[in-house]
């Protein structure tokens, strides 16, 4: 499958949102790819990896982020959510799940009704390890600090603002995928 082609569905080539969800999404799959080669013994689906992490911010444009050129009416949390709607209509229910569980280090059903997110009462964690790699490689990039990949420190300091559980899965990440 070819991700821009579904972008291209949402996303007008020349609009700002299309710019910043490329940008970001290109950096991410790169950095999952990177992270994947040098784990061969993962046997990780590197095509998938890299279709995902493409598409894993695709429901952006139905929130209200004006700062990157969205205007929808959704709160920006629920852009992993209503991106899976969208790929999923679309044929595709693996890549699917990938952009309904990359927010934070992934959304427990616990977590979303304790916090009363505006999400459906549904786990959103990562499962499979390319479902946690796109997520992970995610946590290194900003869409508006385009320019640099976040230091370890700045990311687990964002996270435990959400709990120490985000902190907790992240760094058995670091582990798994960088061995830090």
């Amino acid at each position: 499958m070819n991700p821009l082609e579904l972008i291209h569905r949402y996303y007008p080539v020349e609009s700002l949102r299309y710019r910043i969800l490329t940008d970001h999404s290109r950096r991410v799959a790169d950095k999952a790819l990177s992270i994947a080669r040098a784990h061969p013994e993962m046997q990780l689906d590197v095509a998938f990896v890299e279709e995902a992490a493409m598409l894993h911010d695709i429901g952006i444009f139905l929130c209200h982020a004006p700062e990157i050129g969205c205007h929808g009416t959704a709160e920006y949390i629920c852009h992993g959510y209503l991106g899976a709607e969208l790929v999923r209509a679309a044929g595709y229910p693996r890549h699917a799940r990938v952009c309904e569980r990359h927010t934070g280090t992934g959304l427990s059903l616990e977590m979303i009704e304790r916090q009363n997110l505006p999400l459906p009462r549904r786990d959103m964690q990562p499962q499979s390890p390319e479902e946690q790699l796109v997520c992970f490689a995610d946590k290194f990039f900003s869409k508006t600090k385009e320019d640099s990949e976040k230091p370890i420190a700045h990311i687990r300091k964002g996270l435990a603002r959400y709990g120490e559980e985000n902190v907790t899965r992240f760094d058995r990440w670091c582990k798994l995928f960088l061995g830090e």
